[in-house]
């Protein structure tokens, strides 16, 4: 027999709310009967994005994180716009970031980076069939983009050069997406 393991809200506050993320703390009734706090950030969820040209290579970019004051190397990715389809927003934030469109698009899951304090879904895709253009950046973004070869890229996941979860969880999709294809 299974056991339930649900917890279930008693009552819900808003302790923070901004332009993306809403914070909140809610009192929920445990399965044993018994009563606990939980606080999370509520968040609208994302995609990420294996762009990969004809050669293999994949786009990357480099961004400056604030909250860890630090520049990483990241794959293209953005937040769903409100009522926005998940394949329009990589679309978009491809386009926006990078410069590049696609003709074909893969999906290749999701993940949950964050289950202990965050309800964040990230989805993932394999981008190919890339045409070059130019970059549509958001006035507060400021990256660099280069690209390199994709078993390059799982290397410095090894190395530590590439830390950013979303982006190895992505590469590592798209790589056992491709090996199963070949």
């Amino acid at each position: 027999m299974m056991q339930d393991l649900t917890e279930h809200t008693v009552s819900s506050q808003t302790i923070a709310s901004g332009g993306m993320l809403t914070v909140k703390r809610d009192q929920v009734r445990l399965p044993n009967g018994n009563t606990s706090q939980r606080e999370y950030v509520m968040h609208p969820g994302a995609v990420v994005v294996v762009p990969m040209l004809p050669n293999g290579n994949v786009i990357l970019e480099k961004q400056f994180r604030y909250a860890l004051n630090q520049v990483f190397i990241e794959l293209p990715a953005g937040k769903i716009d409100a009522n926005e389809a998940i394949l329009v927003t990589g679309q978009r934030e491809l386009l926006e970031e990078t410069g590049y469109t696609a003709t074909e698009w893969t999906l290749l899951g999701h993940q949950h980076p964050c289950i202990g304090y965050s309800n964040e879904v990230i989805h993932m895709y394999l981008a190919q069939g890339l045409s070059a253009g130019a970059h549509q950046r958001d006035a507060d973004e400021t990256l660099e983009i280069f690209d390199l070869p994709f078993a390059q890229c799982l290397s410095m996941i090894q190395t530590g050069e590439i830390t950013d979860g979303k982006s190895i969880v992505a590469l590592y999709s798209a790589e056992k997406y491709l090996l199963g294809r070949g």
